[in-house]
């Protein structure tokens, strides 16, 4: 996986350029040893050195522990809650589609799982099992809005109730409303 530099976006080993904010992404080769070290096509020292440094901000980023270092961000742009309600009415859940998907990649990012399932696949999954994943979803939804929080509360009960009784557009809020949080001390 190659992360981008600018917006921090996950893309495939072979892309040059990120397919969400499209700046090119550097070249970079896994030698596939442990020491973690790159090798550069061209061999230029000075491409390794910054391929070195880019494998370093993306640990940094990241961390060890899967945690993210706080104020990054990853270009994310807070959402206004009551907009997302309005769309999501007007366009008939269409927008709540949207939203679910866009919400679940940026809480991926900011919880440090940038590799966790993606809000594609969490609406695919959703849509075969009736809503079964949609529940399931929820739950470690709230479980990475408790690491976003940098507490160990109890957010995955709370949202797994509301979406078993119906209310998952209020769960929608709070995961909005903590990622607008986390992004705006950035």
């Amino acid at each position: 996986m190659k992360y981008c530099p600018k917006c921090g976006a996950t893309n495939a080993d072979s892309a040059s350029s990120c397919q969400e904010c499209g700046s090119p992404l550097p070249d970079i080769h896994y030698s596939g040893q442990n020491n973690g070290s790159y090798s550069d096509p061209n061999g230029s020292q000075q491409q390794q050195q910054y391929h070195q440094q880019y494998h370093y901000q993306n640990q940094q980023a990241y961390g060890y522990s899967g945690q993210p270092v706080p104020g990054q961000n990853f270009g994310i742009q807070p959402r206004n809650i009551v907009l997302c309600i309005v769309f999501s009415i007007i366009t008939c859940g269409i927008y709540g589609i949207y939203w679910m998907i866009k919400m679940n990649d940026e809480v991926n990012a900011l919880a440090g799982e940038p590799d966790a399932t993606t809000g594609g696949m969490v609406f695919l999954f959703t849509l075969i099992t009736c809503g079964i994943y949609g529940w399931y979803w929820l739950y470690k939804m709230g479980e990475r809005c408790d690491r976003i929080k940098n507490m160990n509360g109890s957010s995955n009960v709370l949202y797994l109730i509301l979406g078993i009784v119906g209310l998952s557009i209020v769960s929608y809020c709070l995961i909005q409303d903590t990622i607008n949080k986390r992004v705006s001390q950035a």
